[in-house]
């Protein structure tokens, strides 16, 4: 997530209010103590999960387009994904 500062958002608001349009989340310091966070109108119930779990410490974003985790996902269970889908089709 993006920090700056209040001379630095003032000094570059159009800059920022692109980067917050094209959907980046900015921080806005006041001494170093963020005060506010400016976010792009229009978000998902997704997106805004997403960053309550960047909020919680259990998930995290550089700031990058975001990719495929490293190993694969680990299921628990007798069933398989692609059988919970047949069985639902039934």
């Amino acid at each position: 997530m993006t920090r700056v500062g209040v001379r630095g958002l003032k000094d570059h608001l159009s800059e920022y209010l692109r980067r917050a349009g094209d959907g980046e989340r900015i921080v806005v310091t006041d001494r170093g103590a963020p005060v506010a966070v400016l976010t792009p109108i229009e978000e998902s119930d997704e997106v805004r999960r997403g960053w309550d779990l960047v909020r919680e410490g259990v998930a995290s974003w550089s700031g990058g387009k975001p990719r495929g985790s490293a190993r694969a996902a680990v299921l628990k269970g007798k069933k398989t994904t692609a059988g919970m889908v047949l069985e639902d089709r039934r």
